[in-house]
């Protein structure tokens, strides 16, 4: 299977697997979905602070790549094309439910066996901190942080899944830190 004009395609990588899929192999995604589902949860739960809300949206996600895998094309990288189709999916429930905001019932991270228990609380609230100002901040800040920094996409996938360019996604994520910052700052006075 190639891609590109005589440039072969690795057997077992994510664009590989999905022409799989679109040509009617639905089993291979099943090993996409082992791949990307703690990446996505992650992604929803750091938007959310929701456990359920995003494992629904996670499987919702695995959903629609099942449902339009005959539009993928091949052109970019397939977790590119997956986050767009997370993004998507996230802009749509937003729009539906404004209700988001912190939980408490949520689990504790874990934390180094090292640290004193002072040190262990005062990490733990700094954490906490952190957290409350990320979901200070506006949703298209907070979720370009995400893709960015929990979820280790490039500026260039960045740009390509917000459809828009790279340049603007460096300075989205300035802006987004500075104001993370200055919530950040804001809170701890």
């Amino acid at each position: 299977m190639k891609i590109f004009k005589d440039v072969p395609l690795d057997p077992v990588s994510d664009e590989a697997l999905m022409y799989k899929v679109k040509a009617g192999d639905i089993d291979k995604l099943g090993l996409l979905y082992e791949r990307y589902n703690k990446s996505l949860f992650g992604y929803f739960w750091r938007l959310t602070s929701n456990t359920e809300i995003s494992e629904d949206l996670m499987q919702t996600v695995f959903y629609r790549i099942l449902r339009h895998r005959k539009q993928f094309k091949g052109k970019g990288r397939f977790i590119s094309w997956m986050y767009r189709i997370a993004h998507n999916l996230w802009v749509d429930f937003y729009k539906k439910d404004k209700r988001l905001g912190n939980r408490e019932d949520l689990k504790p991270w874990d934390l180094k066996d090292e640290l004193t228990v002072d040190e262990q609380i005062a990490r733990e609230e700094r954490i906490r901190q952190l957290r409350s100002a990320l979901n200070h901040l506006d949703p298209d800040k907070k979720e370009v942080l995400i893709l960015s920094r929990y979820q280790g996409l490039k500026y260039y996938e960045i740009a390509d899944l917000l459809k828009t360019t790279e340049g603007a996604v460096k300075i989205k994520i300035f802006r987004a830190l500075n104001d993370l910052k200055e919530i950040y700052v804001k809170m701890e006075n």
